[in-house]
């Protein structure tokens, strides 16, 4: 029986992994806990201990959890969107993250339109080295901001730029890719003054993406433990 307390003891609840995290994140630094393929109850266990903010990557998953859990959670699509997918969240998502086509912008402003919402967006930037990862690039960045259809648009609004850091264990590499991300968003401060937020660190890098100004970061094994794929 004694044993049997023991691992419990170790075994970290959400409620206090939660708060750990966010006691040592400094003001101003927004955490999005990645519940992605975790259940609703661990949610809740989350939800319950204050937080309120929380990252999908399948939009299936998330429409699923905003029907059946309470309706004050912001619900941020963090993965990848396919534009034939925006028409199932358009009604309640807070934030999308994983903006990096024209195109996709195009069909979020459609779909906010239907429910006379402005959908928040931030624009991907590709920063790693490797070529699995999604984001515009610098010109692309440019073209999509300058063009007549963008300057059209009325339902959405950039409000930051996202990037994900090449998976090494290199952190000069990583941390250089940060401040090259922090760089671009420096620059596109200067054009569009309205934009607040960076969304740069997960749970493996955001202890260097914080000092590199990150404003935001996605967490979800260090919250929830250790991702359950289906």
């Amino acid at each position: 029986m004694k044993k049997h307390h023991n691992a419990n003891h170790i075994k970290m609840s959400i409620k206090d992994n939660l708060t750990s995290i966010k006691n040592e994140l400094p003001k101003g630094v927004t955490l999005v806990a990645v519940s992605k393929t975790k259940p609703n109850e661990d949610i809740l266990e989350a939800y319950d201990a204050g937080h309120r903010i929380f990252g999908e990557n399948k939009v299936q998953e998330m429409v699923a959890k905003w029907e059946e859990l309470p309706k004050d959670i912001e619900w941020h699509m963090i993965g990848h969107v396919q534009r034939n997918k925006v028409k199932y969240m358009a009604e309640f998502v807070s934030l999308i993250h994983g903006v990096d086509s024209l195109k996709l912008l195009k069909e979020i402003d459609k779909q906010a339109k239907k429910y006379e919402r402005v959908i928040p967006c931030l624009l991907q930037i590709h920063i790693a080295e490797e070529d699995t990862k999604f984001g515009l690039d610098d010109s692309e960045l440019s073209a999509l901001l300058q063009s007549e259809a963008f300057k059209a648009m009325e339902n959405v609004k950039i409000v930051g730029l996202m990037g994900m850091a090449t998976f090494t264990q290199n952190e000069n590499q990583v941390r250089k890719e940060f401040a090259h991300l922090k760089s671009i968003f420096d620059q596109l401060q200067q054009k569009l003054p309205e934009i607040s937020i960076l969304s740069m660190g997960m749970s493996g890098d955001y202890k260097i993406a914080i000092p590199e100004g990150s404003t935001m970061v996605r967490i979800g094994s260090s919250i929830f433990g250790e991702r359950n794929y289906k």
